[in-house]
């Protein structure tokens, strides 16, 4: 598969697990090769708001996740927080391409300082140290100087920071409605075609 079709996709332990779920199924559905990366805390909200109790081994992981979405191990690849030898771990054979979804504040800290204490850390710091394109998506609020000084020296580093901040001009009637706004914006921004919302000005139902 071309590295222009991988893509490494993070999900930690901020509120959100919604999105994290359709991205994955529109990533896999465009036949993209997804490396993804599951902390603990992510876990934990999954199956607080989507019931989805994912076992504790990234192998079964894996197979659970495959299975749901229809799709080979080939194409989803499950790693754990410490295999530094998968190929998100090193310039030379990660995918320049990045998406924390949702990305906790712990983990936007971690990110700004280099911190690399763990694979998802170590994955966002070598697509910065290679200039590939990083999408970090936080869900907390308020948000103080601390979170704010963060975004703005990721923000300053070429970091797409997109608050998951769903916009109502669609008019939107469901909350799968509100998930879809935020994960079109994110396939618009990694360059891939989506028609799960119209953009601005365009309705889709008129073609």
């Amino acid at each position: 598969m071309h590295k222009n079709e991988r893509i490494t996709v993070a999900i930690t332990g901020a509120s959100g697990a919604p999105y994290a779920l359709r991205l994955l199924e529109c990533l896999l559905a465009q036949k993209q090769q997804v490396y993804l990366l599951i902390s603990s805390a992510a876990r934990v909200v999954l199956a607080t708001e989507e019931d989805l109790k994912l076992p504790g081994s990234p192998s079964a992981i894996q197979e659970v996740l495959c299975q749901r979405f229809g799709v080979s191990p080939e194409q989803l690849q499950v790693f754990g927080k410490e295999e530094w030898f998968s190929p998100v771990a090193s310039g030379s054979a990660a995918p320049k391409r990045m998406v924390v979804v949702p990305c906790s504040t712990g983990t936007l800290s971690a990110i700004a300082s280099g911190a690399s204490d763990n694979l998802i850390e170590r994955a966002a710091d070598v697509v910065l140290k290679e200039r590939g394109q990083l999408i970090l998506v936080p869900r907390e609020t308020p948000l103080h100087s601390i979170h704010l000084q963060h975004m703005l020296t990721l923000a300053n580093m070429g970091v797409v920071i997109m608050p998951a901040a769903p916009g109502f001009y669609h008019q939107p009637t469901s909350i799968q409605d509100l998930v879809d706004f935020m994960v079109a914006r994110i396939l618009d921004h990694l360059g891939l075609d989506q028609d799960i919302m119209p953009r601005w000005g365009y309705d889709s139902r008129s073609n």
